[in-house]
């Protein structure tokens, strides 16, 4: 991987709250800044499509989200993404020809001392240089195929779907 296309959609990664979690607004896209800091050897650009909850996310939403991938000129492309919809996004991507397309998160938004997004950005970087072309979550220090996945909201974590 020589360049990295990232595909910003908001989502709890760019969260910022206002008070005691129930006011927020989706801030500016974290992943930029978190890359610049770690010095990563690789170019990349950031592409914000939008800024929204993944609760509010509709099909309309993924087709952007898809003709943004679509229209780059470079195979690897990381999407930041709400958790809640991650999995239905992923599937609604699926197809994409000659693409390694990783999506990834935080159950807590970056700003926040001690959330994953940092642990899930970097896993998604490692991830999207190796994996054959095909859609993929990096979530929870595992690569998860969509089709395979979700999201256990109690747990507040991402593991095997039991029922396909």
């Amino acid at each position: 991987m020589q360049h990295l296309v990232i595909v910003t959609t908001g989502g709890t990664i760019d969260k910022i709250y206002f008070d005691d979690k129930s006011t927020f607004q989706i801030g500016e896209p974290q992943i930029g800044d978190i890359l610049q800091t770690l010095g990563v050897a690789f170019t990349f650009e950031v592409l914000p499509v939008m800024r929204k909850d993944s609760l509010h996310m509709d099909e309309h939403d993924r087709h952007a989200i898809r003709a943004a991938i679509e229209a780059q000129p470079h195979r690897h492309a990381l999407v930041t993404h709400g958790t809640d919809t991650m999995v239905e996004t992923a599937k609604a991507l699926e197809g994409l020809a000659g693409k390694v397309v990783v999506l990834t998160g935080a159950l807590n938004p970056a700003l926040f001392k001690g959330s994953d997004a940092v642990f899930n950005i970097g896993c998604a970087v490692g991830a999207v240089q190796t994996l054959a072309d095909g859609i993929y979550i990096a979530m929870n220090g595992r690569i998860w195929d969509p089709s395979r996945v979700r999201k256990n909201v109690d747990a507040n974590r991402f593991e095997a779907a039991t029922t396909m």
